[in-house]
């Protein structure tokens, strides 16, 4: 099960970290932070640079979680994102990922509560420093699911536009 974990954290965690860096930095073909905040922007977020940086760093925790490290911690960084790009982004495509659906995003996230739970096995840097025992565990899982759940509301309420965040919702304001 150990070496499960470690494939999967490994996989996930540098997928999305690798997404994280195309917001930060514009590596791997990325927009870089001026180009993503166009992308925020175009979502309605009211600091679309802030965003655009703060997604970047979300998604850059994938390297803690690839590594296990302070495990709940990246696995939340990872949750709060995939959350807001499926309300944001993804929801009104459907669940196929071919149509621009949940499905991807919904993978990850369910990968990283799921993490949370479990912990990140017996190759982490949790286990070697002896602290897995005490943040994992279904809790941990319910908690970083919690979280991410309140962080995206607040987000996705309170940093965008009112009729952007209408319209993403499936409802048009009367003005």
């Amino acid at each position: 099960m150990s070496f499960g974990l470690l494939i999967l954290r490994v996989v996930v965690g540098l997928t999305i970290a690798s997404h994280g860096t195309q917001k930060l930095f514009g590596w791997f073909g990325g927009g870089g932070p001026r180009r993503t905040a166009g992308a925020f922007g175009q979502l309605g977020y009211r600091a679309p640079l802030a965003m655009a940086l703060l997604a970047g760093l979300g998604e850059t925790s994938g390297i803690s979680f690839a590594a296990g490290f302070l495990t709940p911690l990246a696995a939340l960084g990872i949750a709060v994102v995939m959350m807001n790009a499926i309300w944001a982004v993804h929801w009104k495509n459907g669940f196929f990922n071919g149509a621009g659906g949940i499905e991807f995003p919904l993978v990850l996230l369910s990968t990283a509560v799921a993490v949370a739970a479990t912990g990140p096995g017996r190759y982490s840097l949790d286990r070697a420093s002896g602290w897995d025992d005490n943040i994992s565990g279904t809790w941990w899982g319910v908690g970083v699911f919690g979280a991410a759940l309140l962080i995206s509301v607040v987000t996705l309420v309170i940093g965008r536009t009112r009729t952007t965040f209408a319209r993403t919702a499936g409802s048009v304001p009367s003005r």
